[in-house]
């Protein structure tokens, strides 16, 4: 038994030898396709299974007991399909290749292993494994082995379950969680190292390395850009001497000389390169001894910060006259919330509290003036000090405002930061701008209301119907909720308008629209002039029963205004009514069969003898009819 373990010593020791020999050679394959990574980590791990069956141990004639399982559990857990397929490829065509009585269940069992592997990988799809999900694979193959030993016909006439059972399992488990681990710290290394190297290559200065001749180690992507490279490979080896005129390219090499010989940082060298100003800054790198053995460099483009400056004071006698002489109020305000600089303008612009806003002055006695003047509506009485708080902490930060003042002015105030912590407000008057907005606003809200109004009965048109139509039937849809239809025709309309004249008739239509509209009480129902005298009525999330209701209620409304009409055979103003309901698959597919529907059943009423309400469905179902009123 003792000499089983010491085998199986070693056999633990291949294993975990060449899942820790891919664990320091995978960041190779990490360049190349995502798919070549998985295949050469399938390739290893085929590899470490077929080494363990070289030193397995051969229990039986035939029957060979090794650890070749742990590396195909490994490979489909943190492989996927790819690794597991081709590591138990190898696996079972070596097995085969081996052949002795046991072979068929050799190849079983390393499928089993495969697919417990797949199984942790599904398991583990959407976030990364971790140690638990290590542990779990590792019993899960344990236990599987188990079962295999108890089960395959050849490994159970051999007794290997209570020969070899337990060295066989244990060491197959440990070998799982040492090569779990081992996979986990790679996977955390790799994921550091794309963190590195991604910060580093898209990083927004330029950065690189040197060694201790001045010749670039590594660059990020802004060099290669700055120096008009298509790859940073292209720049390795090169130095400044390579890249620009030699007078330039001796001066940088004897700071950077001075950087590695004494050790002293150089922090914000300004340099010039290529048309463009650049702010440098050079630390020495050290081995672990203390050497220096070269330098790492962060460069910042400031060419349009040295502009600007350059320009300001070139121009600072020139912008005090237009300071003076601007329509709009400027103030720069220095870190602390303390004002550097107002013009005329900017006190002017704030008539109750002008006089606070002057060189010197702090954002909160001057936001404190304010609120005690009441010069812009809606400060917090109660809590005017956490106001002013929140007020002044905002106050360096890049920001568009537009404030109303006490007397109804409108003031714009522009906000911008400059790098050295400074804030400048530019103050605009724009009541003009903001009153016209609003009278825009609100001729663009009437003329809506109008484009949507039917002009004689004052309820939603034909434009407006149809659009809510096809929104609302989509909603119902979503939701599967029933959705019902009224069509509302008066009937011989024509011969009341011939018989009262139009006016009546117009007034007629009034009172039937007024009787459609108190007939409905939720405000998603939508009662809308479809044509001359003819109306709709939708009602969504109701019932053909409930529709049936909301018309009869229509019914006995116009029946009791008692509209004279000598011109009908009932001798008063009545009107038929088709209803139809519909949901889910209708309304989804087809919703104008609704419409369809209810102008059909409008049409029966009409020809069954008028003022009668008729119900048809969608499916081609007709529901009693009923007389109105």
């Amino acid at each position: 038994m003792n000499g089983n373990w010491t085998q199986f010593g070693g056999n633990l020791s291949f294993v975990c030898l060449a899942i820790s020999l891919w664990a320091l050679f995978s960041i190779q394959f990490q360049r190349g396709a995502f798919g070549q990574e998985k295949i050469a980590f399938g390739i290893i791990a085929g590899g470490a299974s077929i080494g363990s069956i070289l030193l397995a141990i051969e229990f039986h004639p035939g029957i060979y007991i090794d650890l070749r399982f742990s590396p195909l559990a490994l490979a489909g857990m943190f492989g996927g399909p790819i690794a597991a397929a081709f590591a138990a490829a190898l696996a079972m065509a070596f097995r085969f290749a081996v052949g002795g009585t046991a072979m068929v269940d050799g190849i079983i069992t390393i499928a089993v292993a495969t697919g417990i592997g797949l199984a942790g990988h599904a398991w583990t799809r959407k976030r990364s494994p971790g140690l638990k999900d290590v542990a779990l694979l590792s019993l899960a193959l344990g236990f599987a082995l188990v079962l295999s030993m108890a089960m395959l016909p050849t490994l159970v006439n051999a007794d290997v379950l209570a020969g070899v059972g337990f060295p066989l399992t244990a060491l197959n488990c440990l070998a799982t969680v040492l090569g779990g681990f081992v996979l986990l710290k790679t996977q955390q290394w790799e994921l550091e190292r794309s963190i590195l190297v991604t910060a580093f290559s898209q990083s927004p200065d330029y950065l690189y390395v040197k060694d201790r001749n001045s010749r670039f180690i590594t660059v990020n992507e802004n060099m290669t850009r700055l120096f008009r490279f298509r790859t940073t490979a292209e720049m390795i080896g090169l130095s400044d001497f390579n890249l620009m005129s030699r007078p330039l390219a001796e001066e940088l090499y004897h700071l950077e000389q001075q950087v590695i010989d004494t050790g002293v940082p150089l922090i914000d060298s300004t340099e010039y390169i290529e048309g463009r100003f650049l702010l440098a800054s050079k630390v020495p790198l050290r081995d672990k001894q203390g050497r220096v053995i070269g330098l790492a460099g962060v460069t910042r483009d400031v060419t349009e910060r040295t502009a600007l400056e350059r320009e300001l004071r070139e121009s600072k006698n020139l912008l005090s006259h237009a300071m003076a002489g601007m329509s709009d109020g400027i103030a720069m305000y220095d870190s602390r919330g303390f004002i550097l600089f107002c013009n005329d303008q900017y006190r002017n612009a704030f008539p109750l509290s002008g006089e606070t806003r002057v060189v010197g002055a702090h954002i909160s006695d001057i936001l404190r003036r304010v609120a005690e003047t009441g010069e812009r509506p809606g400060v917090p009485e109660g809590d005017v000090e956490d106001w002013i708080k929140a007020a002044t902490a905002s106050l360096h930060s890049n920001k568009d405002e537009e404030v109303q003042l006490h007397n109804g002015d409108w003031r714009s105030i522009r906000t911008r930061l400059a790098e050295d912590g400074t804030a400048m407000a530019v103050v605009s008057d724009i009541t003009a701008t903001k009153q016209a907005e609003i009278a825009l606003r609100l001729s663009a809200e009437q003329l809506k209301s109008l484009a949507e109004t039917d002009g004689l009965t004052g309820m939603v048109n034909r434009r407006a119907f149809d659009e809510a139509f096809a929104r609302e039937t989509v909603g119902s849809a979503r939701k599967n909720t029933p959705f019902s239809l009224l069509m509302v025709d008066i009937d011989r309309f024509k011969a009341y308008n011939d018989t009262y004249g139009h006016p009546a008739g117009d007034q007629c239509l009034r009172v039937v629209s007024m009787c459609l509209r108190q007939s409905v009480s939720r405000p998603a129902d939508i009662v809308a002039r479809y044509g001359g005298e003819e109306f709709v009525v939708f009602l969504p999330d109701t019932s053909a029963k409930g529709a049936m209701i909301v018309a009869e209620q229509f019914a006995r409304r116009l029946a009791q205004e008692s509209i004279v009409h000598s011109g009908s055979e009932f001798g008063r103003v009545t009107a038929s009514i088709g209803v139809s309901c519909a949901t889910g698959a209708v309304l989804r597919t087809n919703p104008n069969r609704l419409l369809t529907e209810a102008d059909a059943a409008l049409y029966e009423a009409k020809t069954q003898g008028r003022n009668r309400i008729m119900a048809h469905s969608p499916s081609g179902e007709r529901h009693a009819m009923k007389e109105a009123g």
